[in-house]
């Protein structure tokens, strides 16, 4: 069963390859890093402090050929962790029909957030198991 989460913090560093953001449950006490690269982190950290571009970013135009082609963005799932990598699922609903498209954890997010409202972030149960016994 997916777990309601949310982003809480984002940590850029000029200095360093590995920028973090961290998801926490909606309802419990869980929480994790994700290591993103410099162009996810400052995109969804744009979005989340509502600084705006003069022309559609990567992100923005994904959202918007999504909804030009008649689909409705739904949520993002972080449905699987094998290697230390973590797998997502960008959902889109199109004609009825629910697509799961594959995607960075980074790319879902940053595309979730640049959604107005801000779409839905979940985690699988097994994949926040499995962090929970890595920490």
């Amino acid at each position: 069963m997916p777990v309601p989460m949310e982003l809480c913090r984002i940590m850029t560093s000029d200095i360093s390859e590995g920028q973090y953001i961290f998801l926490r449950e909606i309802d419990g006490e869980r929480t994790f890093p994700i290591v993103i690269g410099l162009f996810e982190a400052t995109s969804i950290d744009r979005r989340v402090r509502g600084v705006t571009s003069p022309r559609p970013l990567t992100h923005d135009l994904i959202v918007s050929v999504v909804e030009n082609m008649g689909g409705e963005l739904q949520d993002v799932i972080i449905s699987e962790l094998k290697d230390h990598t973590y797998y997502a699922k960008l959902r889109v609903r199109h004609d009825g029909e629910l697509i799961e498209i594959d995607a960075r954890p980074s790319d879902a997010i940053a595309v979730a957030v640049t959604c107005d409202p801000v779409l839905p972030i979940y985690v699988n149960e097994d994949v926040l198991n499995d962090v929970m016994r890595e920490q």
